[in-house]
Formats: C-alpha cells, structure tokens, sequence
C-alpha cells in the first residue's frame, strides 16, 4: 500500500510540473484609443475611437509541443504575444505562464520565458559575446551555466566565428542568430517566436525551425507565430488560426488537416478567412 502511495505522489508531482509550464489564456481582450489621423488610416468605422486587437481570446499551451499562431498581418498576432511576454496589459482576461499571472506576477514570468521576434532590436556597438553576457547577467546566471550555455549556442549557431565582432557590421541573418542566442541564454522553459524567420535566408531559417524542434524535443512549451504556410507543416502540433483579433480556429494540427475542405493547407487558411464576418 506505501509503494502504491508513493507512485501516486510522484505521478502528481510530474503531473503538477508539466502543468506549471503550460501557458494559459483566458477571455483576454485588448483595445486601443484612437486618435483621428489613426482612425482613418486603419479604416475604422464604428462610432467610437476605440480599436479592438484581439477579442475574447481563450487557448492553452502544453509542455512539450509547438502551439501555432497562423494568421495575416494585422491579424492580432503580435499584440496577443506581446501580453504573453508582460509587453502589455490586456484590457480584460488573465493569462498565466508557468502558473504565474502575465500583470501581477510579471517579473516571475519573464525569468522563466525567452521572446524572439523578426527585429532583432540588438545594440550595434556591442559584440555578441558582450551582448549575450549582458542578458545573462540580467537574469542572474552563474558564471559556470553561462560559459556552458553560451558556448552550445554559439557552436550550434556557428557565431564562434563572429563572436568577437561589432553587431553593426554583421549581416541580418547573423544578427538573427545572436538574437537566438539572447534568447535562449537563460534556457527558458517557455519560448515565444513571432515571425522570427522573416526575412531570413533559407540557411538562418531553417537554424531557427530546429530550434523550434528541439525546444519541444526537451519539453518546453512553444508558441509559434507565423503568416507562411509551409512553416505550419514544418513545426506544428496544435494550432490557432487568428483573424481579426478572434480565433477562426483552435485544435489539434492534425485534426485540422483530416477536416480540411480544400486541398491544400494554403487554400483551407484563405477559405476559413473568406467566411470570417
């Protein structure tokens, strides 16, 4: 019966773990005042100066897969990450990252989550060795895990060559890969990437998609987002189709190419949008 006892406990325990990395959103909504030159240029036409970003957005993410965020510019994409990673507030909702709440316990959020997106945003002054220790610093890393980690990304990234040289004079997608490295320093169990291929030659992306694979191979919990269809295919296991600010669609991946209507990925993504009111 003791045996028994302490199997249950050790399950729950696992169980309680996986749980803690999952990422949680619930009923969040998030809008902006407009002033009138914005009005116009987003063609807005409802009587008040209010834009509405994302509505009622409800999913969850879990430890060990990449949830997909596919959907068009202007979608909501971005704004919906940007309240994952403490960026901003929601208007309403709540959402949780490894158990922590996005607005009142910010800063256990960000020590625990890594966010890339396609700009890069590094300091040109700086080399990606100096950068990189810089976030390492800021999130309090050991000396010993720092050089242990810094020297597997920059190995798996191919930046030893260029580790020592000014930011500034390094091309885009070696810039993305420093970007990786910041990223990743930490090794934070949940990952966001927006868009972090954009622009990117086929090497640097692909670098970028086995990340991808191999956050979720050691169990983080990953959110992907993307408007190009042949990365859906490449890194999914769940996915949410976002369309002016609300999900057209939110499942398993492979449930959703079982019920697809139209004969390729690219063409059931335009039907779904094509019947958004």
């Amino acid at each position: 019966m003791g045996i028994a006892i302490c199997e249950s406990v050790r399950f729950v325990v696992r169980l309680n773990e996986r749980v803690r990395h999952m990422i949680e959103v619930q009923n969040v909504t998030k809008t902006f005042r407009l002033s009138r030159a914005r009005k116009r240029e987003t063609e807005n036409r409802s009587r008040e100066n209010i834009l509405t970003a994302v509505s009622g957005l409800s999913f969850s993410c879990r430890p060990g897969r990449v949830f997909t965020l596919l959907g068009p510019n202007g979608a909501g994409k971005t704004t919906l990450l940007r309240i994952l990673a403490t960026m901003m507030r929601p208007t309403a909702g709540s959402v949780r990252v490894c158990g922590f709440d996005t607005v009142h316990q910010a800063a256990e959020v960000r020590r625990r989550l890594g966010f890339m997106t396609g700009d890069t945003g590094l300091y040109d002054r700086l080399t990606p060795t100096e950068l990189v220790r810089y976030y390492a610093d800021l999130f309090g890393l050991p000396r010993d895990r720092y050089l242990e980690n810094r020297d597997s990304l920059f190995g798996r990234l191919g930046i030893h060559d260029f580790a020592d040289r000014r930011i500034g004079k390094l091309s885009s997608g070696m810039k993305q890969k420093v970007s990786i490295a910041r990223t990743m320093i930490h090794d934070p169990e949940v990952v966001v990437f927006d868009e972090p291929t954009a622009g990117l030659d086929v090497i640097t992306a692909r670098a970028i998609i086995d990340l991808i694979h191999d956050c979720r191979d050691t169990g983080k919990t990953v959110i992907f987002s993307t408007h190009i269809m042949s990365e859906v295919s490449l890194v999914s296991d769940d996915l949410a189709v976002i369309h002016r600010g609300r999900l057209r669609y939110c499942g398993d991946f492979k449930a959703f190419r079982s019920q697809m209507r139209s004969d390729s990925l690219e063409g059931e993504f335009i039907r779904i949008l094509g019947e958004t009111p």
